[in-house]
This record gives C-alpha cells, structure tokens and sequence, in this order.
C-alpha cells in the first residue's frame, strides 16, 4: 500500500498545475531534508520555506521520501567531510566562535555528520534543483502525455477515488 500511495504521489507531483521550477524546487528542498538529520534547526527554516514559498508540496514531500534512504547511506562519507571541516585547525576560531553564539549550538554543527550533511546538500541544492527542472520539463514534453493514455495511469488515478471513497463510506 506504501509502494502505491509513492507511485500516486509521483504522479500528482509530474502532472499537478505548478510550473517545473515549482516543481523541481519542492523536489530540491525535500532533498536537503533527506540528506541532512532532521533534528536540526537548519531543516526547521527549510521546511519554512517549503511553507512559505510558492514549491510544490507535494515534490517536496517526494524529495525528503525518496532522498532519506539516500542520506542515511552516505553518513560515512557526510561524517568524513564533517570530520575535515570540524578538525580543521584553520577553521578552529571560527567553531569556537559559532559555538559561543546564542542560537548557532542548536545548529548541531559540532555534530560531523550534520555539518558534513548540511555543507554535501548546500553544494548541491542548485545543481539538483537544475536537474529536476530539466526532468520535469522532458517528462512532461514525451512521457507525461502518453502515460496519461495508459490503462496504469488510469488504474492509479482511478485508485485515488476508492482512496476518498473509503474515506467518506467505510
């Protein structure tokens, strides 16, 4: 039921109303969520910005789904950055400094899998966001108008109503 409910998901996201760009922003913040901790102040503002700007929901949502296995594989590799920014001793005062700030320890930055996490998803938020955008927008120019002819397409559209039907008469 799991595996249906992503599949109908994926579908509502490529063929929903918003603009690529809304589209591959909504996927490109879910993927900071996924690949970094969630118990960070950092995905707080985040997820305020999925919130706050026009991205889809739904694509965002779809991001942290499918980015979260994702970010829980590359730990070692976050925690090797972390490790290398964390112990450097150049960077040494400006830790100590951040870390004395008021708000700046609840970042969890001394953490080398958060700060690893946080620095691997910053440098690569706009070529992700680049990379939705083009997939979305070649999707939805040779894929997306076949695929709505299927009979698989109609079976999972078909199976959002039974999902709303159950909902109002079970």
């Amino acid at each position: 039921m799991i595996i249906l409910k992503l599949i109908q998901s994926i579908f509502n996201t490529l063929h929903s109303e918003g603009t690529p760009g809304q589209v591959a922003a909504g996927l490109a913040l879910g993927a900071f969520l996924g690949l970094t901790p969630l118990a960070s102040l950092h995905n707080v503002l985040i997820f305020a910005l999925i919130c706050f700007f026009n991205v889809s929901w739904g694509g965002a949502m779809l991001g942290w789904a499918i980015f979260t296995p994702l970010g829980f594989i590359l730990d070692p590799m976050f925690d090797a950055i972390g490790h290398q920014l964390l112990f450097a001793p150049s960077l040494t005062g400006l830790w100590t400094t951040l870390y004395n700030a008021p708000v700046m320890p609840l970042t969890n930055f001394n953490n080398t899998v958060v700060l690893g996490s946080f620095v691997f998803a910053t440098i690569f938020f706009l070529p992700f966001f680049f990379f939705f955008r083009w997939g979305v927008d070649r999707y939805r120019e040779t894929a997306g108008a076949w695929l709505k002819e299927t009979k698989f397409y109609h079976v999972i559209t078909a199976t959002k109503l039974i999902n709303v039907y159950k909902l109002f008469f079970r």
